[in-house]
């Protein structure tokens, strides 16, 4: 399968399941339960979701203003906030999902028991502090099985020096592996929330220039890679320039093709585009040319993917949500101004 047959192969798949399954049920329904670690599974869920100022009411362990003002009010309103994630989270059943705008572990940990307690599915969890001081803002990912391996990278001082890359204070790299010995699949999945608003993208540049070359290895080595998160770009996945952020985060500014990653986000169906109540697609999902790929042996094999705007719009979608969002009727609130991007992948 050539490159360039890629992006039709990716829109064909999703209009088909769209056609079959409908707008919001295009991912078939999920297993009830999470096979044994040391089996493989017959597909993965991955989702990725800004959650959106998911803090709590303590604000002691708080430095930043803004960390401060964005807290949850009251101990009430941040259970109706952490209810309202695991609802969601429980609606889609992903079996691993990485999460932006935590604020700590604490608040992972009592989503999972949160989980565990009123849905009855167990989800494990990896973090590590990031270094995103203004915002005290973090990412974590949520996992059924598999995980290995997590980590954080750093750039070097000669990357630094180079004014090429910029850190990347929020970001995550989890490790898996399902099956044993020749019935393997392994999967390195990294999350990351990049600098926001538009005059910032010569930053976000440099944040995706450090992302990929992180991964550039694997991806020349032809190993399933998945980065995902909120990369608060203003592009349009299948419309961008190698030169903008988002095509510096697929590898299309080096002339090698073997690093590329194909943005996931072109085979999402028209009225499933956005992933943000502004109408903007912040937030994406890339994977590697073996993810695409349907190769001989056991592989990870990219299937469909959609948006779950319907499970996180309560009403009409807010207006104003940031500054007003725990003045909004409980009834009426968005849970986050940002959608769920859900993707499933065949194993084959």
């Amino acid at each position: 399968m050539t490159a360039e047959k890629i992006p039709g192969l990716l829109v064909g798949l999703a209009t088909v399941f769209l056609m079959t399954f409908g707008a919001r049920t295009a991912v078939p329904p999920p297993r009830t339960a999470a096979p044994p670690a040391d089996n493989l599974p017959k597909s993965i869920r991955i989702a990725t979701w800004n959650v959106e100022w998911f803090f709590d009411d303590l604000t002691a362990n708080n430095r930043a203003d803004l960390a401060k003002q964005q807290a949850a009010p009251s101990r009430a309103e941040y259970d109706w906030k952490e209810n309202q994630i695991a609802r969601v989270i429980d609606g889609m059943q992903p079996d691993i999902i990485a999460l932006q705008e935590v604020e700590d572990r604490e608040v992972i940990f009592q989503l999972t028991r949160h989980l565990e307690d009123q849905y009855r599915v167990k989800y494990r969890y990896a973090f590590i502090d990031g270094f995103d001081f203004g915002t005290e803002q973090d990412v974590a990912i949520l996992y059924k099985s598999g995980l290995v391996e997590f980590s954080r990278f750093e750039p070097t001082e000669a990357m630094l020096e180079s004014d090429q890359y910029y850190s990347i204070g929020k970001h995550l790299f989890g490790r898996f592996v399902w099956g044993e010995g020749k019935e393997t699949v392994e999967l390195l999945v990294g999350t990351a929330h990049f600098r926001a608003s538009p005059d910032q993208e010569e930053l976000r540049i440099r944040q995706a220039r450090l992302l990929h070359e992180w991964v550039r290895p694997r991806l020349e080595n032809g190993e399933n890679v998945i980065l995902l998160g909120d990369f608060n770009t203003e592009q349009v996945a299948g419309t961008t320039s190698a030169k903008t952020d988002l095509g510096v985060l697929q590898g299309r500014e080096t002339r090698e093709k073997n690093d590329d990653l194909t943005d996931l986000n072109q085979a999402l169906p028209p009225q499933m585009l956005p992933t943000h109540i502004s109408g903007k697609q912040f937030d994406h999902m890339l994977a590697s040319q073996a993810v695409i790929d349907d190769e001989k042996g056991k592989d990870l094999v990219f299937s469909q993917i959609v948006t779950r705007p319907d499970l996180v719009v309560l009403g009409q979608p807010d207006r104003n949500h940031r500054d007003n969002y725990y003045r909004i009727p409980r009834e009426e609130r968005d849970v986050s101004d940002h959608f769920p991007v859900l993707a499933e992948f065949l194993i084959k």
